[in-house]
């Protein structure tokens, strides 16, 4: 496994600063937030393209693994958090989704990563689970179109509060989609959070579709990503699990809401973790 930390959890720097500053910590791999002013799709493509090859020969030099994140909170919508998403009622407004998972996977192209990270979204207009679920998987029919023809892993996100927030709820999805590039980023906080049983379990028991990790400390009931130390996890037997099953991606830290912390949440969280990874 890699030790890496989410550029979401350093959002008010610049990306080459955060990425420069997680190779000094000893960090080994980025996943990296697509936001404004952090590779932005809708940019100019031309300004887009220097950006995009800045970022690459950073991580290079550095040696960082890398993945593409899609959770940038307004980059779609400046008034609504995560909105539209692949939920939308609108297949106007899923569209739009639809459209940034695509230019996702070109990043990802361009950055060398070969994994794209994503999410369902809430389902807001009391639909039957049998239709919200046809409707997520017609959405994404043309995203896994696309990584295909590009050659990108898609890894989606079980997230509590959205249509799709456990294990269960992707299988039942995977049963529609049954792609070879389909498959799971897990969030270990949120299987703590919102599954029955224990983390290592859930990891053992789905190792084999693992394209992504991310770290944080939770409480059991509460979706709240918190500082290591802060929450009731277990971690030895969860990273434990992790090497069983043969997992070599990143470690992703996942802190969105420490930015103002900045480089203090990145030395506390690599202390916490690397004599484990050790």
């Amino acid at each position: 496994m890699r030790l890496g930390y989410n550029t979401n959890g350093l959002a008010h720097h610049r990306l080459t600063d955060a990425v420069a500053l997680l190779a000094d910590e000893g960090y080994q791999s980025v996943a990296i937030t697509l936001d404004a002013a952090a590779l932005d799709p809708y940019d100019d493509p031309s300004d887009l393209a220097r950006q995009t090859a800045e970022i690459r020969r950073l991580l290079d030099r550095h040696g960082l693994g890398r993945v593409v994140e899609t959770g940038a909170r307004f980059l779609l919508n400046p008034r609504l958090k995560h909105d539209p998403t692949l939920m939308d009622p609108d297949p106007a407004r899923r569209a739009v989704r639809v459209d940034f998972l695509r230019r996702a996977v070109d990043l990802a192209v361009e950055l060398d990563s070969g994994v794209v990270s994503f999410w369902s979204g809430i389902l807001r207009d009391g639909s039957s689970e049998d239709a919200a679920m046809e409707r997520l998987a017609k959405a994404l029919g043309p995203v896994i179109t696309h990584a295909e023809t590009r050659g990108v892993r898609l890894a989606f996100e079980p997230e509590p509060g959205m249509f799709i927030d456990t294990f269960n709820r992707f299988d039942q999805l995977d049963q529609r989609i049954r792609h070879p590039l389909f498959d799971l980023t897990v969030d270990l906080g949120h299987v703590h959070c919102i599954e029955s049983g224990d983390v290592a379990e859930h990891v053992r028991q789905w190792g084999s579709r693992i394209a992504n990790v991310h770290v944080e400390d939770m409480n059991r009931g509460v979706h709240e990503h918190l500082m290591f130390g802060e929450g009731t996890m277990d971690f030895p037997p969860i990273l434990e699990a992790l090497r069983s099953v043969g997992y070599s991606g990143g470690l992703h830290v996942e802190l969105s809401r420490h930015s103002q912390m900045g480089a203090d949440a990145v030395r506390r969280a690599r202390d916490f973790l690397t004599p484990m990874l050790d």
